[in-house]
């Protein structure tokens, strides 16, 4: 059960961004940089907030 909500879900979501590339046109590559860049930021900032938190531990040990 769990593969086919799954399955489902990243249908939808595939759904979706074919539903967006079609509106969105030439257009579409600009948003989609924007949204991975975004998201790439966020991550890259959070991997580093969790080494720093890691290192005041292991020093505060």
């Amino acid at each position: 059960m769990k593969q086919i909500l799954l399955f489902i879900f990243w249908l939808c979501v595939a759904m979706v961004a074919i539903a967006l590339t079609i509106v969105l046109g030439e257009r579409g590559a600009w948003y989609f940089a924007w949204v991975v860049g975004t998201v790439m930021i966020v991550l890259i900032a959070a991997a580093g907030t969790a080494i720093i938190d890691a290192r005041y531990e292991e020093e505060h040990d």
